[in-house]
């Protein structure tokens, strides 16, 4: 007898994120869990109906509801004050066959992969090592879940590459009580549209709708399954090293010009990754490169494992630097970094190896803004001199290059790379309002410039408008021709309302 899938409320009544740095008050929390069925296919066909009666409830109930993956966001944007779904046992994992893609598909079936929402990075790197295969890029962490990291356009430094919605090129999308699509653009087309009725789903193929959808944070409903482009296994060899902040790395910074000399392991040549952390209280002794290069996968490779990887970003360790006077800040700072951010040179391992960190440490305030490469010195100097006179802010900044988003509103905006500027930081109100100062400084010089949807911001409709235009308008009308009108309100949320992205007005008692 087949065992019919689990929506099962727990007794929490408040939820916090992984980072510690907001908690959320909640309706409920409901653990989701596959039936176990004659075929994998049969039970993830069960739980979209499993899902769709959820929302059919929720829209009598008059609630909101969320996805929850692995609460990796330090956005409130990754909650709600309605029910949430908890995905992480969401987890099947499908090969796509010869005989399931599209007719004008030009790539490989064996390089395709339909992920489960639940599916975490960690997940997704073991299973296709089997396969000697690898995801394209990742986010510095591989903690998240997959729904989770496109949804808000988790990225890494891979800036010939993209962040995550760049691989992606298929959703199944559960809109309303009644509708569910696959949805995926009519210039790439994926699948073939037997597997789109096997899935029982409405098949969709239009660009505008899949680039709206991409990143949309939990709006367009819920994100059931994700379809991946995966590539041949590769190995990455990384390096930290300090480099002077003299004119010829502030001119790379500003240029990714690899074409002079600074110091590199493989001088001119163009690295895989390229990420420069600077520390304002040491700058004397120059600023941390990390740089990876892309090399063929071998035999037997040389692996690296440790307390602290060579894919790790600031986020992994700053929270334990903890919050202390101002006058006690660089000292902090400089102790802290000097001990845990030490250089190293070629280590070796596969990309899932390589970011492989799914800790943290304490409560971590962590900012990112994306830029223009022109805007990249000045904005540079401006948020040194602001620390200078308005800080002392307690964390470092990192400068990561990612190429431009494919995405309607993915915050990798800027064309041909975006630098990703990254405040990370102790949670505290000091660090908060010099936040608060540097967007405040952006917008006196007038200098465009996006928030990363899952860390912290301060997002308005005049500043969204600026930063994005007509492709506001442009989200706005994908969310209201896929969304069913009557689930408009279960996938509202405050936020978006703050934003100028949902004009629903939810109810009182759970606002």
């Amino acid at each position: 007898m087949p065992t019919p899938p689990q929506l099962t409320k727990t007794s929490l009544r408040e939820w916090t994120n992984r980072h510690l740095n907001f908690t959320q008050k909640i309706e409920g929390l409901y653990d989701m869990a596959n039936g176990v069925y004659d075929s994998r296919l049969a039970a993830y066909n069960a739980m979209t109906d499993a899902v769709q009666n959820f929302i059919r409830q929720a829209i009598a109930d008059n609630t909101t509801v969320r996805a929850l993956g692995a609460g990796w966001s330090l956005s409130r944007v990754a909650a709600t004050p309605g029910r949430m779904l908890n995905t992480k046992a969401l987890n099947l994992i499908f090969n796509i066959t010869p005989g399931s893609v599209a007719p004008a598909y030009a790539g490989a079936p064996d390089h395709l992969l339909l992920a489960q929402c639940g599916v975490s990075i960690q997940e997704l790197n073991r299973f296709l090592e089997q396969k000697k295969q690898c995801l394209p890029t990742s986010g510095a962490s591989n903690g998240q879940t997959i729904a989770g990291a496109l949804s808000t356009g988790t990225h890494g430094a891979a800036f010939d590459v993209g962040a995550i919605p760049e691989f992606v090129v298929g959703l199944h999308l559960i809109t309303g009580p009644d509708r569910h699509i696959w949805l995926e653009r009519a210039s790439y087309p994926v699948i073939a549209d037997a597997l789109a009725q096997r899935l029982n789903a409405e098949l969709i193929r239009d660009d505008a709708l899949f680039n709206a959808a991409l990143v949309s944070f939990g709006s367009f409903g819920f994100i059931h399954g994700v379809l991946l482009e995966t590539e041949p296994l590769y190995l990455l060899e990384s390096h930290r090293l300090r480099l002077p902040f003299d004119a010829r790395m502030q001119q790379l910074m500003g240029s990714l010009d690899f074409d002079r000399a600074v110091g590199l392991p493989q001088g001119t040549g163009r690295p895989f990754h390229f990420q420069v952390t600077l520390n304002p209280y040491d700058l004397d002794d120059g600023v941390y490169v990390n740089v990876k290069y892309k090399l063929p996968y071998p035999d037997e490779p040389r692996g690296f494992w440790d307390d602290f990887g060579p894919g790790d970003d600031a986020p992994a360790i700053i929270g334990k630097l903890g919050d202390v006077l101002p006058a006690l800040v660089p000292f902090t700072v400089n102790q802290l970094i000097g001990s845990q951010y030490k250089p190293f040179s070629a280590k070796l391992a596969p990309p899932g190896d390589t970011f492989s960190n799914t800790t943290t440490y304490g409560k971590v305030l962590s900012a990112a803004i994306g830029i223009a490469l022109p805007d990249v010195l000045p904005v540079t100097e401006m948020l040194l001199q602001l620390n200078r006179t308005e800080g002392p802010f307690n964390g470092v900044f990192a400068h990561r290059y990612v190429k431009r988003s494919s995405a309607t509103l993915g915050f990798t905006a800027f064309a041909p790379v975006t630098c990703v500027l990254e405040l990370d930081g102790v949670e505290s109100k000091r660090n908060q309002r010099f936040c608060q100062k540097v967007w405040a400084a952006l917008d006196a010089l007038q200098i465009p410039y996006t928030f990363h949807w899952g860390k912290i911001g301060e997002i308005t409709p005049a500043r969204l408008r600026v930063a994005y235009g007509q492709n506001v308008d442009a989200w706005l009308r994908a969310r209201k021709a896929l969304l069913d009108p009557g689930a408009a309100v279960v996938f509202a949320h405050p936020l978006l309302t703050e934003w100028g992205l949902d004009d629903v007005e939810i109810s009182g008692h759970i606002a």
